[in-house]
């Protein structure tokens, strides 16, 4: 039927056109752009590529694995845990809560708003990735 087949292209290109995908993570610190988490794992800052979060949440600088942040939350520096970043967005540091990274994307450290990050953080994983950039490129974390 010639009539059905305009219609079902237009469903198709619709459900095409509003299908979600990564969208790069823009990171803001004091209401600065600071860093770009870009959608293939590539992290800039100042426009520059200084390294990358892995899917599987290896972290590499300059071509050198640096660390990871694990599925379950646990930040690995060069393969010792330094901390984790829980379910609900809280990044800890030894154990201690040093901030937390919120649904809305607000990030806050010691209780006071530090920046934040774009299109981003209403799971877990989007929260792990900002985790990454924050503890192995900022001196979030106190590096």
């Amino acid at each position: 039927m010639p009539g059905r087949r305009p219609v079902a292209l237009l469903l198709f290109v619709g459900l095409a056109v509003a299908a979600p995908g990564r969208a790069d993570v823009e990171i803001r610190q004091g209401g600065s752009s600071w860093a770009v988490l870009e959608d293939d794992g590539t992290v800039r800052i100042g426009g520059r590529s200084v390294g990358a979060v892995e899917g599987n949440g290896n972290v590499r600088r300059g071509g050198s694995s640096v660390g990871s942040v694990e599925n379950d939350g646990t930040v690995r520096d060069g393969g010792s845990a330094i901390g984790r970043v829980e379910q609900d967005g809280t990044l800890r540091l030894h154990g201690s809560a040093i901030g937390r990274i919120e649904s809305s994307g607000s990030i806050y450290r010691g209780g006071s708003s530090w920046g934040s990050a774009s299109n981003c953080c209403g799971d877990f994983g989007s929260k792990r990735s900002v985790a990454a950039v924050l503890a192995f490129f900022s001196d979030f974390f106190g590096r």
